[in-house]
């Protein structure tokens, strides 16, 4: 069973511009934080600027975790909506030689200033790299909605990552669906799990969640989906003391 357990690497910007030391004692937060839960989990997926907010790269945080000794399986988020190919290439680059073992490739949200759209594809990065060969040292992945329509991402199916990474889901039956789809033609995949509490409400509702149909009982939620996947994606955006609750039961029933 494969727990991974997203974290956003801290702000640069907030209503203004972070010292350099106000962004190394963000970092030493975010590195104590993973350190607490090394037991409790067997990856971290770190993101790219969500909400286009800017944030330290998710590459450079996923180094500084291996040099902290971090064994986990990392894998970072890398948007294409505000970097050139040169841009991504580099990054690609950096990945590898940092140690990091995945990319998730994706449009992202759109930035409240700066470059707005490359134009760049997310499916057409995945395979460019891929024709390279970069996927002999590194898995790439893409992103999927929880209740897709098969027919319209047939482009992201040609590209052939690793697998897909799903947005927040809220039934088994859709992992279920997801995995007889995707499963037979070879992809992992990973769906994404958000935690129920209430400091993480607003962000439930902004990507239309209810925590309802599982809030009784995420661990039983998250065993039912593992028992199709073998890989589960927690995100808890706001609340990590939950997080690390429910972490901690997962491990529990590992045991068992």
């Amino acid at each position: 069973m494969t727990i991974r357990y997203e974290i956003n690497p801290p702000r640069v910007i907030q209503d203004r511009v972070l010292s350099h030391k106000e962004v190394q004692i963000s970092l030493k937060k975010i590195q104590k934080r993973i350190k607490s839960i090394n037991s409790l989990c067997d990856g971290i997926h770190l993101t790219d600027s969500v909400l286009g907010i800017p944030r330290i790269s998710p590459i450079t945080t996923g180094a500084l975790l291996r040099t902290d000794g971090i064994k986990l399986d990392i894998t970072a988020s890398l948007r294409v909506r505000d970097r050139n190919i040169t841009a991504l290439t580099q990054s690609v680059y950096d990945a590898i030689l940092l140690g990091l073992d995945g990319l998730l490739i994706l449009k992202g949200d759109e930035p409240p200033s700066g470059p707005k759209d490359s134009k760049l594809v997310p499916s057409d990065i995945v395979r460019h790299f891929q024709d390279l060969g970069f996927d002999k040292n590194l898995d790439f992945f893409l992103s999927i909605s929880a209740n897709p329509d098969f027919a319209k991402i047939q482009k992201k199916i040609d590209a052939e990552p690793t697998g897909f990474v799903t947005q927040v889901i809220q039934s088994p039956e859709q992992v279920f669906r997801l995995v007889d789809y995707l499963k037979p033609q070879g992809f992992k995949v990973i769906p994404c799990v958000m935690i129920p509490s209430e400091k993480n409400a607003k962000s439930a509702s902004m990507v239309k969640v209810d925590f309802a149909a599982y809030q009784d009982d995420v661990i039983d939620f998250i065993k039912e989906i593992y028992k199709s996947t073998r890989d589960v994606l927690i995100t808890s955006p706001n609340d990590f003391k939950s997080a690390q609750k429910t972490l901690a039961g997962i491990k529990r029933l590992k045991r068992k």
